[in-house]
């Protein structure tokens, strides 16, 4: 016996993952990665369907780093596209249903990559978790991508000892994602908010 490694490339039909070529070639593969064009229109770069991608090998292929802050990351996604497809319907919507839609939008906004663009592991870690703590929230959806921007280089300057921790070892204890969110919020109030987004104190001062 033996095992092949190969990566098909199928189009489908007018979205359509049900007919006969997709159907076989999902059967035989460890997942599938579903990009959509309306996603791809709308700006969503890279235009990943998270609801209909599928990792047959799940968090075993992951940092645990990772699986600790995007465990809930596809779920909130499909709940986000759900409730803004019901929401073009009507607009009196409650509190949470706005903060809801503001968040998947958010997060959106945050997982958008450009071309040529890579990031680090340490650094889609951090951008994860400012999406799904809520760091962000409020914020002018214009401002999300400066507020990320700005946020990975006080975290990565300023708390560069919980950066190499992850660095070195994959992981994201209990006590480091209070720190994350620690410094996220710290850079959101006495930073972002209020325009002093170059100066970064250390971890040190925060203690």
């Amino acid at each position: 016996g033996g095992s092949l490694t190969a990566l098909p490339i199928i189009e489908t039909q007018e979205g359509d993952l049900t007919t006969y070529v997709p159907t076989n070639v999902i059967s035989i593969t460890d997942g599938q990665i579903y990009v959509e064009p309306d996603l791809f229109n709308a700006g969503n770069r890279p235009a990943v369907n998270a609801g209909l991608s599928v990792s047959r090998v799940g968090g075993d292929a992951q940092l645990q780093a990772m699986r600790a802050v995007a465990g809930g990351l596809r779920l909130e996604l499909a709940q986000y596209r759900e409730v803004a497809a019901f929401a073009q319907f009507g607009s009196d919507l409650d509190a949470s249903t706005r903060l809801q839609l503001d968040r998947g939008q958010r997060l959106l906004e945050i997982l958008k990559q450009g071309q040529y663009e890579p990031q680090s592991v340490v650094d889609q870690v951090i951008a994860i978790r400012c999406g799904t703590s809520g760091a962000a929230d409020g914020l002018p959806m214009e401002d999300t991508t400066r507020f990320l921007s700005e946020a990975l280089d006080f975290v990565g300057s300023s708390f560069t000892e919980l950066v190499q921790g992850i660095a070195r070892s994959g992981r994201l204890e209990d006590e480091d994602l209070e720190a994350l969110d620690g410094a996220l919020r710290a850079f959101r109030q006495d930073h972002f908010l209020s325009g002093e987004s170059s100066a970064a104190p250390t971890e040190s001062e925060l203690e």
